[in-house]
């Protein structure tokens, strides 16, 4: 199961580089390639796991045979599930975004001020928009 948290990284600098680049935010074709590709395997493990999870987030039913405390154990347990799915079906967003990103010669460029986002932030976050200064 994916489970999402901020990622302690230790000393990697995820700075943006300071400088402006056009097309592919400085990024060669093969590097290019490779985050194209870890995006499309982060999105089939993100809709296998909405699709292990489905059963989670569907209704508690009221059975009678259940206690109270156990239907409100339920009903956290759905809660949870339900939260899951929505921050999985925002990275899908992102991750969908990365690609348009891709087609367009954006990705690897801060949205916001336009720089370099780091090759080091790109691999704990291939779908993100924005430098560490800038997010």
């Amino acid at each position: 199961m994916l489970v999402l948290s901020s990622v302690g990284i230790g000393n990697m600098n995820l700075e943006c580089n300071g400088k402006a680049e056009d097309g592919l935010g400085g990024m060669d074709e093969e590097r290019l390639t490779y985050f194209r590709k870890r995006l499309r395997e982060l999105k089939l493990d993100i809709l296998k796991d909405i699709d292990a999870n489905l059963e989670d987030s569907g209704v508690v039913e009221l059975d009678s045979s259940i206690g109270r405390l156990s239907r409100m154990d339920a009903l956290q347990n759905q809660q949870m599930a339900l939260e899951l799915k929505r921050r999985l079906e925002n990275q899908l967003l992102r991750i969908e975004n990365a690609f348009k990103r891709m087609d367009k010669g954006q990705y690897g460029q801060c949205a916001k001020c336009k720089k370099s986002i780091n090759e080091e932030r790109l691999e704990v976050f291939p779908e993100t928009l924005k430098c560490v200064r800038c997010a």
